[in-house]
């Protein structure tokens, strides 16, 4: 099964360009994980560039920040438990970024892995994705992306004659116990499209403003469902279990407080700090922003159908049978379930498994029936969803070259080890943040690079993790981080150093 499900969101002015954050209900999608061909994400978004109608890119151009909560095929170690990504996407996926030290490519080409710069002292950011608590099930992931003006504008890219801007697009959450600037895209990690295509100058995340008005969607790519057809020619389909958060009034909530943000929220009193002024407390400013208002509708296209069905062939679920959509109040999003359908069992709804292929209509559709009204011997109440047996995943890892970035300059402290719940340990080491790689790839000169250095360590001494920066949610309750990610810097590197995860791998200890 495939698809996705959509959020219907009000459009707010375009004046609100300077960035977004929502509050996102994390949760195991699926009881049983079904191997590395599993991808889908819950909810989320694709923030673009805002560009004035005359000055477009006039081939293909598609770059965005998308990522979010889900679960990828490249996942090395996952669980049912959702895990985050920053998903930055350079033009046309040339170049990918997920987080320090994690991206597309290989060490060898890298196409991504050195496009996110570190900037938290006290969370660690794994090579595999950013992992929540295990057992997390409906509480509201806070998170969204701010400019800050770290870096400042250079005239020339990689010694090429087109300008990099200084739209340094910072990773904040609010969590149950960490909230606060992560990790940001370098302004190289876009600009660098520039130079092979010129014309695209000025046109990136490096230098543009963040369209406010973004598609809020589910995108499933992969459920495992087991198709059969009976002796009289009706096809039948069971979906392995897939569930939704419920809380105690019966419905669930998918998606709150999206707030779209002015440049204004917090670019201006940062930049007046880093040129001399007062100290900005980091407090976003609420006349600055503007929250969405969502109303009922959306639906679904989710659809079961075997391998390479062609697209006009693919036959969606009767969704609308068994859910509908719900805002509890004008800044909430989810969904009421048909109780003669679903199945609640603690803090979860299960969907129904099983499906006839209806054909009657003006479309084929997946209608739900009774396990009883499949016939018998097509063996599907008697089917076994399993985790399939697969190979122990390979550590990710970096470079061990003396030479390289990753050595030279090199760590300061280390190495130190996290075990995480999802059963690897993650080997890190702390860097001067100037020196970690990712700096040391973002086209700086030495000197560019000491003045973000000190303009981070005003940040690492003013900006603590337990505080509010992005606005608290008004409903549910905050998910927690997986605890072994929270960390304390060495005696002496409190500020100006953060943790650089350098290798990840199965917990063979446990």
């Amino acid at each position: 099964m495939a698809g996705y499900l959509f959020v219907p969101a009000e459009r707010v002015p375009e004046e609100f360009n300077g960035g977004f954050s929502l509050y996102a209900a994390a949760w195991p999608l699926v009881a049983i994980y079904p191997g590395h061909r599993f991808q889908t994400g819950l909810c989320g978004t694709w923030m673009h560039p805002q560009w004035e109608p005359d000055k477009k890119p006039a081939e293909k151009c598609y770059t965005d920040i998308e990522g979010g909560l889900g679960w990828w095929r490249d996942t090395h170690f996952p669980t049912i438990t959702p895990k985050f990504i920053m998903g930055g996407v350079a033009p046309n996926f040339r170049w990918i970024a997920n987080g320090p030290g994690y991206g597309a490519g290989s060490w060898e080409k890298p196409r991504g892995q050195y496009g996110v710069a570190q900037l938290s002292p006290w969370l660690l950011f794994p090579l595999d994705g950013l992992n929540l608590k295990q057992g997390t099930c409906g509480e509201l992931f806070g998170y969204g992306y701010l400019p800050l003006p770290l870096t400042n504008p250079k005239t020339t890219t990689a010694g090429k004659n087109v300008p990099t801007g200084n739209h340094c697009w910072t990773l904040f959450l609010n969590t149950a116990n960490f909230k606060g600037p992560v990790a940001f895209f370098t302004p190289f990690f876009w600009s660098q499209a520039t130079i092979e295509n010129p014309e695209w100058a000025g046109l990136m995340l490096d230098s543009r403003p963040a369209g406010p008005n973004k598609a809020i969607q589910m995108e499933t790519q992969h459920i495992p469902a087991i198709i059969c057809t009976s002796a009289t020619g009706q096809v039948y389909a069971r979906l392995s279990p897939t569930s939704f958060p419920v809380g105690p009034d019966g419905y669930s909530v998918l998606i709150h407080r999206l707030t779209a943000y002015k440049k204004a929220a917090l670019w201006d009193d940062v930049k007046r700090w880093f040129d001399g002024g007062a100290p900005a407390t980091g407090q976003i400013k609420a006349d600055a922003s503007v929250v969405h208002t969502f109303r009922q509708g959306g639906g679904s296209n989710w659809s079961i159908y075997p391998p390479r069905t062609p697209r006009e062939e693919k036959a969606p679920l009767a969704w609308k049978s068994f859910a509908t959509s719900f805002t509890p109040n004008p800044v909430t999003f989810g969904y009421r379930w048909n109780e003669q359908l679903t199945r609640k069992s603690g803090s979860l709804v299960t969907l129904p498994e099983y499906y006839r292929l209806d054909t009657t209509g003006k479309k084929p559709q997946w209608t739900v029936v009774s396990p009883k009204d499949v016939p018998p011997e097509l063996g599907l109440t008697q089917y076994r969803f399993e985790t399939p047996k697969e190979k122990p995943q390979e550590p990710r890892t970096t470079p061990d070259d003396p030479t390289s970035c990753w050595k030279k300059p090199g760590p300061v402290a280390g190495p130190f080890r996290a075990r995480l719940g999802d059963g690897s340990v993650v080997t890190y080491y702390w860097y001067r943040f100037a020196d970690q790689p990712a700096m040391l790839n973002a086209d700086l000169t030495p000197e560019e690079r000491e003045v973000v250095q000190k303009r981070v360590e005003l940040l690492h001494r003013a900006w603590t993790k337990d505080r509010n920066y992005l606005p608290p949610p008004d409903v549910g309750t905050l998910a927690h981080l997986d605890p072994a990610l929270i960390v304390t810097p060495p005696p002496g590197l409190e500020v100006g150093y953060v943790p650089i995860a350098t290798r990840q791998e199965l917990d063979v200890s446990r």
